[in-house]
């Protein structure tokens, strides 16, 4: 019965109706806010997170398919525009001091800290056995309760507590394993702030 009130909301929304979107908001502004809060862990940051994402739901609205749940596309919206803050900070943080844009690195004249970082997480959460990805995604991404997840996935809370340690476990060490990164230590500390 959700599915089938969010997908009449969607289609209403890409009607252009206001009110689908006004009740699309009210329904899900503060699980959106607390997954993007638990990213970025700074309010204001949060807050104007939280407004891009539902600026973007409404520049969207024609592309959106009634299909696929409009909580996931929130979702994953607000975890990208939240790694993206994450990454725009760490640079500011890193970059002047640490490498400076001027200079090229070794044999990589182009190299980008941000790209490197995003590659790296990427590659870490590809390791991870679909289940374990499955209950991060449920857990850090979407802001789910162990109890939430186990019903989701039809597993008991503790084995999601397990999965979870060991997603978590496992991220932080393939990107401990890949000093060939350059600033590996730094995009440990960007996973640090979202694998708490």
């Amino acid at each position: 019965m959700l599915n089938n009130i969010d997908e009449e909301l969607v289609l209403r929304l890409k009607e252009d109706e206001a009110d689908a979107f006004n009740a699309l908001y009210w329904k899900y502004h503060q699980a959106v806010f607390a997954n993007i809060f638990k990213l970025v862990r700074e309010e204001e940051a949060a807050r104007d997170l939280l407004q891009e994402v539902f600026i973007t739901l409404w520049e969207k609205r024609a592309t959106l398919d009634t299909e696929k749940s409009v909580s996931g596309w929130l979702f994953v919206v607000s975890y990208n525009k939240s790694v993206t803050y994450l990454k725009k900070v760490l640079q500011a943080a890193v970059a002047p001091d640490a490498v400076p844009e001027e200079l090229p690195l070794a044999e990589e004249p182009h190299w980008n800290v941000r790209e490197v970082q995003y590659q790296l997480l990427e590659e870490a959460l590809g390791q991870l056995s679909p289940q374990r990805r499955r209950v991060f995604e449920l857990c850090k991404l979407q802001g789910k309760t162990y109890e939430e997840a186990a019903r989701e996935l039809n597993i008991s809370r503790y084995t999601v507590k397990e999965y979870l340690s060991a997603a978590v476990a496992s991220i932080k060490s393939y990107i401990k394993d890949h000093p060939d990164y350059p600033l590996s230590c730094y995009c440990l500390g960007l996973m640090s702030l979202f694998l708490s």
